[in-house]
């Protein structure tokens, strides 16, 4: 597994925290040569010291090994900010609300981007007794499939997971302003704009 890691990925993160590699060294350990060679390609850490050099480099095994230094942007923790992470493999959906190194089945997952609806994932929305009923004419067949269709504002998230054979649909319950969100497991993610709902006030 430590083959994965690259010397370049070590220094960005350590230079990131302004930590020299004698305070690494102190966390992990080891002497600051050490991680002076890891850095420069002519050595890598052991397996067993990948949780202390994350832990000292204040990040996760995944990002070490995914050679990617993320920073959370979203610190107002506003969901429509957050991203969506989808394993190809098993189909398992993560939502992260700010950007992060994730994984499943062996694979670092990216953050999925969402993409305006187009003709042929396009949403149909009906207000049914305050809710929001949404559909999509999508297949849903094994190989062709929505996996899920999702309902997000500032601070919440609904979510159906879906599966071929059902019908591309939800209901949700009208939370306000928001976004809706449909992943095609061939094309992506999509979204559409949830405008609030209108009512007419009657006056006297």
């Amino acid at each position: 597994m430590s083959e994965l890691i690259r010397g370049e990925t070590i220094k960005a993160l350590r230079e990131k925290r302004h930590l020299t590699q004698k305070q690494v060294a102190d966390r992990v350990l080891v002497s600051d040569k050490t991680i002076s060679k890891w850095e420069t390609g002519r050595g890598l850490p052991d397996i067993t010291l990948l949780e202390p050099l994350a832990r000292a480099l204040g990040t996760s095994v995944a990002e070490l090994l995914s050679g990617r230094c993320i920073e959370n942007r979203n610190r107002a923790a506003n969901l429509l900010r957050g991203s969506f992470y989808v394993c190809p493999l098993c189909g398992n959906v993560l939502f992260s609300v700010g950007q992060g190194a994730y994984s499943c089945c062996g694979i670092t997952l990216p953050p999925q981007e969402a993409e305006p609806e187009d003709e042929a994932h396009r949403f149909r929305v009906e207000p049914v007794e305050g809710d929001l009923y949404v559909t999509l004419d999508h297949p849903m067949e094994r190989e062709h499939y929505l996996s899920l269709i999702a309902y997000g504002t500032q601070d919440q998230l609904l979510l159906r997971k879906l599966y071929p054979e059902q019908n591309a649909e939800a209901r949700f319950l009208r939370i306000g302003s928001g976004v809706l969100y449909a992943y095609c497991n061939r094309h992506g993610l999509y979204r559409r704009r949830v405008e609030p709902l209108k009512t007419n006030v009657s006056r006297p």
